[in-house]
């Protein structure tokens, strides 16, 4: 999606994109098996109906909100579900770095690392232990 470019505009133009599921498909069977749940469980967790993941493994393309729903669920960025639904990304997700005076550098840095961790259990582990590490720095 272009800078200028209305979010419908570019909706529209992504629908008649032609879909290949199975970029989608591999990386939700991953999730799957790395937070051994079934497809109802994750469906259901993800605030949706309980056959929702079983139409995208089907080949079905999801719609936006879908996506954003099981991102959410998995602990994944939104985007990346975006992408591989051919679905324009979304600047509400981006880590702006651009914005002097918002974060300093190092937090940057530090988040733009752990958003590299594939594994949302793992990636969950990370922030959580540097979660540990700030409280007992800041009551020290």
């Amino acid at each position: 999606m272009s800078e200028q470019e209305p979010l419908a505009k570019s909706l529209r133009r992504a629908f008649r994109k032609a879909y290949n599921p199975r970029p989608l498909i591999k990386r939700i069977e991953d999730l799957l098996i790395e937070t051994n749940e079934n497809y109802r469980e994750a469906s259901l967790r993800a605030g949706l109906d309980n056959a929702s993941i079983q139409r995208i493994l089907s080949g079905q393309r999801p719609s936006v909100t879908t996506c954003v729903y099981l991102a959410n669920h998995f602990g994944v960025n939104p985007n990346e579900f975006l992408e591989l639904a051919l679905w324009p990304r979304l600047h509400v997700f981006e880590i702006s770095t651009d914005v002097p005076g918002k974060l300093p550098v190092e937090a940057i840095e530090v988040a733009l690392k752990i958003a590299k961790i594939s594994e949302p259990k793992t990636r969950r582990k990370v922030s959580d232990a540097i979660s540990i590490l700030l409280e007992k720095y800041f009551d020290s």
